[in-house]
Order: C-alpha cells, then structure tokens, then sequence
C-alpha cells in the first residue's frame, strides 16, 4: 500500500483503546413544516472498502459512498421550559478488527503492534487508578460518617447552654447590634451551605481521573491567603480541612436557629425577608395572636382568683300598642334568639320581625325578669285632658240654647224675630239645612247663645251633636200642627243629652191653633208643662207677629240661672265646632263654640285629624274679633283642613304636639277605614252572586253638616238588587280630580250648593261626566231614586192573547201544518204558543208561520180559520188547543 493510501487510513489512540478510522459518518438534517410539524432526516455515509489491482499488479483500495436516508417524522408538542440536562458522553464505538490480508509491510506490522503494548499498558495504569480512588472513597466515607456525629455532639451541647441561658433573658431586653450581625451571618451562611455539594465524588479526584492538577475544596478568602505551599499539601489533608470547617459552621448555625425557636413568642414577626427564606424561619403552622390572647386572659384569670357571677340587670321596658320581637329583644338587653326560644315555650311561633301584642310582651318581659310599663299611642292625647277649676276661678257665662223641632214649625223665624233678622229668607226652599250658631243680647245686656238645627229627617245627625253642646233645649211645636216625627225625635236627643227642655209653642196666631192640644199630648212622651204640674216651661209665641218673645228670654235666663252656668276664662280654650266648610279665598272654615276659656288669635289649636293656628276670629255678625270668650260662637281661619262636625277644639302648647295628635288621629282613620274596606269586600263578594247593581256618585257639598246627612239618606235609598255606592264625598267645589275619578267610575257628580271651576267644567263637557247641582236636599233624592228605579230589572208579564182548535192536518214538504179555527181572542205571528192536549201543556214555543188561504198573515181574530206551524214540532193530533200569549215588559220603581 502506497504513502498516499496510508494517510487516508491512519491508526488513532482514544482513551486507552486502540481503534481505527470510522468507516461510517453521518448527520441529521431538521425540516420545519405548518402547524408545529418538524421532520428530521438522518444521513448516513459508509464507505465500503474495495480493492482492485492495479497496472503494477498490486491491489489499490477504492472507495464508495452510499448514501442512506432514515426520516423521523416528530409530533408538534408544547415547548416546556426545561433546566438544562448534560449532556452524556457518547461511548466509544468499538474499532473493527484489523483485517489481515497479507499485503502489510514489516514497518506496518511492527508499528501495530508496538501501538497494542502501549494500549495494554494504558489499560493496566487505569485500574491501578480505579483501586486507589476506591481507597480513597472509603476513607472519605469514614470521614464523614465521624464529621456528622461531631455535628450532632455539638448541637445538643449548644441547646443544652441555650436552655440554661433563656431563663435568665428578659422579654423586654433590647437586642444588640452585634448579635443581630451574628444573626445575619449566620443565616448567610446557612443559606450558602444549606444545599452542600455531594462528596461522593470529589473534584480533585475526578481531576485525578482525567489527568488534571487537584484542586483543594476551600473558600475563596482562605484560598488566596494561603500560602504558596498550600498546593503541595496531600489530597488526604485538604479534605478533613474542608470537612472539618463545614461541621464547624453547620453546628454554629444549628445552635443559633435553636436559640431563634427557643426565644419565639410564637407568631410570625414582619414580611419574609431572604434571610429568613434562607434560614428556614418562615415554615411551619405558628400560634395566631388571638390564641396568644386568649392564653394571657386565662392566666390572669388564673391569677386573680375566682369571679363572683354577674348580678342579672333589671330593665324598665316601655311595651307600646305593637313591639316586634326585635325590638322588644333590644329593650331588655337580651339576645333575639333567647326571646324567640320564650315564645316558642309559650307556644308563639314568632320570627324576628313579627309584630307582637302587648299581652304577650307582657308575658316575656316578665319571664325575664325585668319590669314592664306599658304605653298606648293614644297617650298623645291625655295632654288634651286638663283638671277641673277652681270655683273661684269661674265666672258666670251665656247659656247656650239650642232650638230644635219638626220642620217648617218656626224654628229659623222664630230666631229671626228674637234677632230682629231673616236668615230663613236665605235658605233654599225656606228649610234650614245648615247648623248655626248666633248671640243675641237682651235689652237687660244679658247675651243668650242659639243654636239653630235642621229640622227634616235628613239632619238627625246635626240635631244630636245639636243636643250635646248645648246646655237649654227650646222645643218648638206648631199650634196647628201639634206634635210630629222629627219633634218626638228632638225629645228623644234632649233627654239623651240630660239638658233641661222649654217648649215653645209657636203659631199661636193662627185660627186653628190649639195650645192645649200640643200639651196634651206632649204628655204622652213624657213632657209634663208646668200647668200640668210638671216641671217643663211652656211659653206661646208668635214669631210672625212678634209676640211672647220677651217671655221666652226670661224663661231662658230663668233655667240659666238654676243651672248656675260658670267657666274659667283665663286658662287655654277649648270647645266644639259647630259646623265647617271650605270657603273659597278663606280656605278651611270652622264654627267653633268656645266653652271654657279664651280663645285668641296666634293660638295652636287641634280639631278633629287637623290642626292650625287660629289667623282670624269672626262672630256672628261678621265682624272680627281678637278674642273669644266663654259661649260665644266665632268662625275660625287657619286650618290646614276641613274638620268634621262635632269634633272638639283645643288649644296645645306648641305645634309638635298639635302635629303629634293630628297624626295619631289621622292614623286611626286610615285603620278604621281600611278595615271597613276589608269588610265591605267580603260582603261584595257574597253580594256578587245576587248581582247587585251600585250606582257610583261623587258628593261635593258647602258645610260638612250637609254632606253628611246627603250621605244618609242616599244610602237609605235602594234594595237588595240596587243601592248607591258613594266614591268621594268633601267639602268645597268640584275640582278635576273629582271629574277624573267620576269619569274613571262612570259616577255622577252632585254639586250641593257648590259649583264647578271652569277647568272642571271643560273637562266633563269633553268626558261626558254628567255633574248635577242642588240646593235642596229633597230634590236630590228623588232624582237618584228614580235613577235606581231605571236601573231596576223591568217585571216581565205573560198577556192572554187567545185559543185555537185543530180540526185538520196537512203535511207539507215534511212538516205538518194544521188547520186551525180560532175559538177565542186573537192568534199573532211570532208570538208564544202553547200546544194543550186534553188540558194538559205538551209543547211551548213559537209560531212559524201563520196563514189565512195561501197569504201570509200578521194576525187572525176570533172566527175565523187559518193555518199555523209551530217551528221544530210535528207532533201534533186533531182536536188539540193551541193557546197564544206575549210577554211584556213593566217597570218597576222603588
């Protein structure tokens, strides 16, 4: 083999192995594709070795590359962040023998083999390598194995001093600047050699391995100021050092973390830091601060000995109307689940927002233990009771009459005369339908207060509060018409109210006036005149012609004076209204009687659910006042709404506690009202199956009075299938909102004595709301009578009409006509039929077709013949009746 061809081929030494050329090289190629694909290619060349001869007659190698491709196609996967992985040293591949063709040289032969000895010798140097670091893996061993019991000696020595050093440290002690440098080099320390690097297999001696200097295992500091002949020290030396220095910082690190855990209050202390993440400090469950607590409590409950138990405080509780057991649960100062557990004992199934009676808050306020005062919200009312005055505080007073009687009896006149006015010339149809009150002076200066009251049927309401404030009753009956109705109902008011009664027995001028008539028979309600030994006064006037009037004041001053009538003017006034009214421009009107004090202007007053300060004060005559005494009647101004008839007037100290009782008031009647409401829904929806039928109205009136007795004699009008069903009803004129509401309700609107404002006007024109106005109270009741008359199921009515008789049959395209003669009265088309066959009713229905000869006609009168169908029955026979009626409709009125 040439030069050339042996350099081609040359023999290699790899690590005491002795190997030849690689007859293989390959390669690997990556291919990236869409989606994450990537595709690897692995290329391969191998020579093949080949020889031939050549010119010379020798043999020449010649080499072929084949080509091979191995393709691995690689999944797409997710990249992942991985540590960096060494990579292992590839083993070596093993030489091919060596082929002996016997074409080698001598030269060639000899340098092979010399090659092979020196492999030998190379392979017997790296076991004696191999036995000396298995020596000295030993003996490290060993040496470890002592170190870590060294280590162990030293921690429990230095736990031992610690225990024996803690008891004497204070808590309160300040730490000092060097230990806790000591500390942080400690915890750096032990945070640099808390992961030490294994032994197992030294650095040096790998450098050994791999024909490298050693290098000793110290810190950087010691190595540079060690001395330059530190490196000829032996491997063996180096390494207890190092081991040595290693045992002696883990033990001063050990100690310190125990004195750290020994000193620990227990709780984390501040952010983690590096040093106590290097340290270890951070780990482990620690005791909360609450815990901490907790324990300090119980030693120093420990400490102060035994407690006396806590003595039970005992609550004034204030129970109202209604308490929720919330609420109550507060006022004792106890908890709500212990109250609701006291109700359940009792067999009261309350929750925590349940509305409790006072009765059964009684019951648990005394299960507590604790004292119960009751309150009511009708308490806000006892500041309007006041005490009695003193006698010598009182002072005479007018008395306050009251003139009652049937109507048209005189009563107005009769005041007119005494006044020397015409107040009955104004009233509507000359009846009085207004309650009022009027002081009259006598010529001796003595003042009388009347009271006027309507005297139909319609005002019992007004007569009866008529008959409670009043202190006389002037009963005045017609001469000529003697005792009625309304006069034995003023009797009976006058002796409810137990107040003295005068009779006056008024047209005495006429020519069929019989005065004993009317005592007569006042005896039989109990009336006894004082001619007839009793001890009522009976005086005969004339109020047309002004006579007796002078013995009727006397009578009056006369029963004043027995009654001894004194009040108190100098304390806060109080008294009763009257009568109220809206007033355009003056707002809410009321007629007051003052009865026990003075009442002035500025005053807070409360009537009724309203209340005001008093901004004017005008009497009977019209003319304004600035005060008003005992029995004297005044109009007043200043409420913020219209009170009801009848209800009482008094004068509060201030506004909070006028707007305290208008509230509490008002509140009542919203509860009053809507349990009425709740009635009256379950009497309609059992009235529902009657059909009632209602007729809706808006009442709209001038004086409360008014409305009132409107109202009663409305609903006194109907039967069990119509009545009246009131919507609305106030005082003053009729505004939109009433024109909506009727519009919303189909009602109707009744103006008594008041109108409608322009825009209400147009609104109803535009709604077709129809608004009625009045002036007399009889009139509108006889108008809706005749309403719910219209609104009456008319009475249906069966009219004989007449007999017919069968006397033949035909039969027509299937349906049987008879002949028929009329025996009696009138048959009509379309009227009703009933077929009677021997006086027995078989059939009731309706004529379908009536004729006479081939024509059709309306009806057939009596004699003559005519043919008749009935619609939907053939069964009919010869001989039978046919008996014709109609119905008709009659309407009914109440």
């Amino acid at each position: 083999m040439s030069d050339r061809d042996q350099e081609k081929k040359p023999l290699s030494l790899n690590r005491s192995k002795l190997e030849l050329s690689k007859t293989v090289e390959a390669g690997q190629v990556r291919q990236n594709f869409s989606h994450g694909r990537s595709k690897s290619v692995t290329v391969e060349v191998r020579k093949k070795r080949t020889f031939e001869k050549n010119e010379s007659g020798r043999f020449r190698e010649v080499k072929k590359d084949l080509v091979a491709e191995q393709e691995t196609v690689e999944a797409p996967a997710p990249e992942v962040k991985q540590a960096p992985v060494e990579k292992p040293k590839p083993k070596p591949k093993p030489r091919p023998a060596v082929e002996d063709h016997g074409n080698l040289t001598d030269s060639e032969r000899a340098a092979r083999m010399a090659a092979l000895k020196a492999a030998e010798e190379r392979r017997k140097q790296d076991e004696a390598a191999a036995e000396v670091r298995a020596r000295e893996d030993a003996a490290r061993k060993a040496e470890e194995d002592a170190r870590k019991a060294e280590e162990a000696k030293a921690a429990e020595a230095a736990s031992a001093a610690q225990k024996e050093e803690a008891p004497a440290k204070d808590d309160s002690e300040s730490v000092s600047v060097e230990e806790v440098e000591k500390k942080l080099a400690a915890s750096t320390a032990k945070g640099k050699t808390s992961k030490p690097k294994p032994v197992s297999k030294p650095k040096a001696a790998e450098n050994v391995i791999q024909g490298e200097p050693a290098e000793p295992l110290v810190p950087e500091e010691r190595r540079r100021s060690a001395p330059a002949d530190a490196k000829a020290k032996s491997r063996k030396e180096i390494d207890e050092e190092n081991a040595r220095l290693a045992a002696r910082k883990r033990a001063e690190e050990e100690a310190k973390g125990a004195a750290r855990a020994k000193t620990n209050d227990g709780r984390r202390r501040g952010k983690l830091s590096i040093n106590n993440a290097m340290s270890g400090d951070e780990g482990g469950r620690r005791r909360s601060m609450a815990s901490i607590k907790r324990q300090q409590a119980k030693a120093k409950a420990r400490a102060q000995g035994p407690q006396k138990p806590k003595e039970k405080i005992v609550r004034d509780v204030i129970i109202p109307d209604v308490i929720t057991v919330q609420e109550l649960a507060n006022r004792m100062a106890e908890r709500a689940a212990d109250v609701i557990k006291s109700l359940m004992s009792m067999g009261v199934m309350a929750t925590i927002n349940q509305s409790l009676d006072p009765d059964t808050a009684q019951l648990v306020v005394e299960e507590f233990g604790h004292n119960m005062r009751r309150v009511s919200d009708a308490d806000v009312e006892e500041a309007l009771v006041t005490v009695d005055d003193n006698d010598e505080q009182r002072v005479g007073r007018p008395p306050v009459v009251t003139v009652m009687g049937h109507v048209d009896h005189g009563k107005t006149s009769l005041l007119d005369a005494l006044r020397a006015t015409d107040v009955a010339g104004g009233e509507a149809g000359g009846i009085t339908q207004h309650i009022g009150a009027y002081q009259v002076t006598m010529a001796t200066g003595a003042k009388i207060t009347f009271i006027d009251t309507p005297g139909h049927a319609a005002f019992t309401e007004m007569r009866s509060r008529g008959a409670k404030v009043t202190d006389i009753v002037v009963l005045v009956v017609a001469a000529d018409d003697s005792v009625m109705p309304q006069t034995i109902e003023a009797i009976s008011h006058a002796k409810a109210a137990g107040v003295p009664m005068i009779v006056a027995i008024n047209k005495i001028d006429k020519p069929g006036a019989d005065a004993t008539k009317v005592k007569t028979q006042l005896l039989q309600h109990e009336v006894v005149v004082e001619e007839m030994g009793g001890d009522v006064q009976a005086v005969e006037v004339s109020a047309k012609q002004r006579t007796g009037l002078t013995e009727l004041e006397e009578a009056i001053l006369l029963q004043a004076e027995v009654l001894d009538l004194k009040a108190n003017p100098q304390r806060a006034a109080d008294g009763v209204v009257v009568e109220a009214r809206m007033e355009k421009g003056r707002g809410p009107v009321a007629t007051v009687l003052v009865q026990r004090g003075t009442l002035k202007t500025g005053d807070i007053f409360v009537t009724g659910a309203e209340w005001g300060r008093v901004r004017a004060l005008v009497d009977d005559h019209g003319n304004r006042v600035s005060d008003a005494i005992p029995g004297m009647p005044v109009e007043v101004t200043g409420l913020n709404g219209v009170p009801s008839a009848g209800d009482d007037f008094v004068v509060v100290e201030n506004e909070a506690k006028a707007r305290e009782v208008s509230d509490f008031r008002q509140r009542r009647i919203r509860e009053t009202q809507a349990a009425a409401m709740k009635k009256s829904a379950l009497e309609n929806m059992f009235a529902q199956s009657g059909e009632v039928k209602e007729l809706p109205i808006v009442i709209k009136g001038d004086v409360q009075g008014s409305v009132e007795a409107l109202i009663g004699t409305l609903q006194k009008l109907g039967n069990e299938e119509v009545s009246v069903r009131v919507l609305h009803s106030g005082v003053g004129g009729i505004n939109e909102s009433d024109v909506t509401l009727a519009r919303a309700s189909n009602a109707l609107i009744i103006g008594f004595n008041v109108r409608a404002n322009q825009q209400a006007r147009e609104q109803s024109r535009r709604d077709n709301v129809d608004i009625r106005y009045y002036s007399i109270i009889y009139d509108v009741a006889d108008d809706i009578k005749k309403m719910l008359s219209g609104m009456l199921s008319p009475e249906v009515r069966e009219k004989f009409l007449g007999y017919a008789e069968i006397r033949d049959l035909f039969t027509i395209s299937g349906n049987k006509i008879a002949g028929c003669m009329v025996t009696e009265g009138t048959v009509k088309r379309g009227a009703g039929v009933r077929l009677l066959r021997d006086n027995v009713v078989i059939h009731s229905g309706e004529l379908s077709t009536l004729r006479r000869f081939k024509d059709e006609v309306k009806e057939v009168r009596e004699g003559y013949e005519c043919g008749m169908s009935f619609a939907k029955y053939n069964d009919l026979q010869v001989g039978d009746m046919i008996e014709c009626f109609e119905n008709e409709e009659i309407a009914v009125e109440l």
